[in-house]
């Protein structure tokens, strides 16, 4: 690879991690949800997508770097379930406690 390739990706992810963090930052808290559930099915894709790098690793840089994309996405897509899962049970009503009446648990009412 010749330096202004990597300078140019380097550029790229850094706009990109940029541009990102500031999109998730403004979300609602109302929208937090929905969007959470999208990146868990993007997180899917790049398992899926990782899983097939692996299985066609010519080399052992590409089975090594396969295995760590793998991990990673496993990793982040497990976790996500769970946050989603978390924020969703925040959303359902709570039960409530039925108290019994003052005196009729003593037959005297």
């Amino acid at each position: 690879m010749s330096t202004d390739v990597i300078i140019t990706s380097l550029f790229i992810f850094s706009l990109a991690a940029f541009v990102g963090f500031e999109v998730i930052r403004r979300i609602p808290k109302l929208l937090h949800t929905p969007l959470m559930a999208l990146t868990n099915a993007l997180s899917s894709i790049a398992l899926v997508v990782s899983i097939v790098i692996l299985g066609q690793g010519e080399t052992t840089y590409a089975q090594v770097l396969g295995f760590i994309a793998v991990v990673a996405s496993s990793i982040n897509m497990v976790g996500g379930f769970i946050i989603t899962d978390r924020m969703l049970k925040m959303f359902k009503p709570r039960e409530r406690v039925v108290k019994p009446a003052a005196g009729s648990e003593d037959g005297a009412a």
